[in-house]
């Protein structure tokens, strides 16, 4: 994902916003996959196949895509601009220092994920939780809108309620892209070295998506930051059990889902996020990679 630099160019790229903006919009493609890895998530004794069934009941197709408009819309158009203008300018600052690839992607991707995490993704990613699990209300004949549900939040916890969760976005976004990009990267040297080229040397597309592929799937060694994130942020919980804490912050959070479920708990999910992780880092690195090659061109 560094940027290719013409010899003696200085300054910032900014170009990668809307790049960034462009190629994170295309990863909402996989909500269904969203869909399922928070509703597993948030109801960790589910399976796969009974997770499929709860989303399809609660409105078939439409139900697959909930929480995509507008909340999704409006975290990919904003969070994929941040992620990769931050994370290519660092990558390309530690490439120029000497660094290797592989470190040089790893350290991009950890920043690009906190600056994304801390400036656009607490009330979105939150906001889209929200509708995920809050399919209990409809049960009972509350009806309310999103953007109801928003302002009533707001209302009632302020900024920090709508931004709940925060930290554990700020942690999984750091090792999330962090992971993604470095072992893409890595993977990227591995295939240049099996087949003889260079660092120079570019690699095809079926390389690339090789690379992204492997990248976006040992990601997800951090599914229990997942699942607490969605725990600390479900509505569908808030009362359902005596032993939850009621003040939720990371640790406890994770040591209240491990006494509920124990290790499967906190991994639960894992499947459809895998499948997730390969689709988003084959679009923001892989694909990202062809669309600023294109751009620069032009």
């Amino acid at each position: 994902m560094a940027i290719q630099r013409e010899p003696g160019q200085k300054g910032i790229n900014w170009s990668n916003i809307a790049v960034g903006a462009i190629m994170n919009m295309v990863t909402t493609l996989g909500q269904p996959l969203e869909v399922l890895k928070t509703q597993m998530a948030a109801n960790r004794s589910q399976t796969m196949v009974q997770a499929t069934k709860a989303v399809w009941a609660r409105g078939g197709v439409a139900g697959m895509y909930q929480g995509l408009i507008p909340w999704a819309w409006i975290e990919a158009s904003t969070k994929g601009g941040v992620l990769l203008f931050t994370a290519s300018e660092i990558e390309t600052a530690g490439v120029g220092m000497g660094v290797s690839p592989a470190i040089a992607g790893l350290l991009g991707g950890m920043g690009g994920g906190i600056a994304q995490a801390y400036a656009t993704m607490g009330f979105t990613t939150c906001m889209k939780t929200v509708e995920i699990t809050r399919h209990k209300e409809a049960a009972v004949g509350v009806e309310r809108s999103t953007f109801q549900v928003f302002m009533d939040i707001y209302r009632r916890e302020g900024i920090k309620g709508i931004n709940k969760g925060v930290n554990a976005v700020a942690v999984r976004q750091c090792t999330n892209w962090g992971s993604r990009m470095g072992f893409a990267r890595l993977a990227e040297t591995m295939i240049r070295n099996v087949r003889g080229k260079g660092e120079k040397d570019s690699l095809g597309a079926m390389d690339k998506i090789l690379s992204s592929s492997i990248g976006g799937a040992l990601a997800t060694w951090n599914q229990p930051i997942e699942v607490v994130r969605v725990e600390m942020q479900s509505m569908a919980k808030t009362t359902a059990n005596a032993n939850r804490p009621a003040k939720l912050t990371i640790l406890n959070t994770l040591g209240f889902i491990y006494k509920e479920n124990g290790i499967k708990g906190l991994y639960r999910g894992v499947t459809p996020r895998i499948g997730l992780g390969i689709w988003q880092t084959i679009c923001m690195v892989s694909f990202a990679d062809y669309v600023k090659a294109w751009v620069k061109k032009s």
